[in-house]
């Protein structure tokens, strides 16, 4: 097959010239086959194709970039679980804040030099990131130094959040060791079991000494909903938007950071004494 382009062929009339072997206004013979494309109608479609493929290329990495980012903001940033709307109604603080240990749980000395405020949610999972990963070895690192205070911040993106915290302070009624003990298991099968009653009632059957059945009736009551109230709005007070946030002597401290960003915190904390 051979191309010929009209524009060649043109004569002093402005009339496409006979094309070599061809009679005017004749059909190619059988076999031989000729196509006559005029150069700027090709040069049109050309361009038509190439514009088409540029604007496909330009939407792809557009949607691509506009998905990716909205699923990077659905998982939170940072390490960080982020409070839904109605939970962001104060600013955060600048600066250091004097913050509530309230009557909320704690471990190491009462006394310390440090003292960690830890609001969280039993059903975030940078919450359970950070308690699988850091909460030991900082404990263990910082042992007699750190006084560490749990405070509940469940959100309203969770469902079984809320019921999740009223159990564990029903738990603490029984004692400081039944409330550590359930706290452990809630976060260490979150992901395997999840967090609901029906799952924590199992939890509780393997901490040693918790009453199951007392368990269970305060749960049913309901009478810890204000204490977790209470938790959310000091925490509102506080700015806190998203889980985790710590407050270390009042230095805010967002998301489910290595043992290094508490260190640098710490350490300061501790060379000043």
């Amino acid at each position: 097959m051979s191309e010929s382009f009209a524009d060649e062929n043109i004569s002093n009339s402005g009339e496409p010239a006979p094309i070599a072997g061809l009679t005017p206004g004749a059909e190619p013979a059988h076999g031989q086959e000729v196509i006559v494309i005029r150069r700027s109608r090709f040069v049109v479609a050309v361009a038509g194709l190439t514009g088409l493929l540029i604007g496909l290329a330009l939407g792809y990495f557009t949607f691509s970039y506009a998905f990716n980012r909205g699923f990077a903001l659905a998982r939170g940033v940072a390490g960080v679980q982020s409070a839904p709307a109605v939970q962001r109604q104060v600013q955060p603080n600048q600066g250091r804040i004097d913050v509530s240990v309230d009557d909320d749980p704690y471990v190491g000395p009462k006394n310390a030099p440090v003292t960690i405020v830890e609001f969280s949610d039993f059903q975030c999972p940078f919450c359970a990131d950070f308690h699988d990963k850091t909460y030991g070895p900082l404990m263990q690192k910082y042992n007699g130094k750190v006084r560490f205070v749990y405070r509940d911040f469940p959100l309203d993106m969770h469902p079984d959040a809320e019921k999740a915290a009223e159990a564990a302070n029903c738990a603490l009624q029984q004692g400081p060791d039944k409330y550590w003990a359930l706290h452990a298991a809630i976060f260490k099968n979150q992901r395997v079991t999840g967090v609901g009653l029906a799952a924590i009632a199992t939890m509780a059957k393997t901490i040693s000494g918790l009453d199951t059945a007392k368990l269970d009736a305060c749960i049913k009551s309901g009478k810890m909903a204000d204490e977790i109230s209470k938790d959310v709005q000091d925490a509102n007070s506080y700015g806190v938007t998203g889980t985790p946030t710590f407050f270390i002597n009042g230095q805010r401290l967002v998301g489910a950071r290595p043992l290094a960003s508490f260190s640098s915190i710490i350490d300061q904390l501790l060379a000043a004494k």
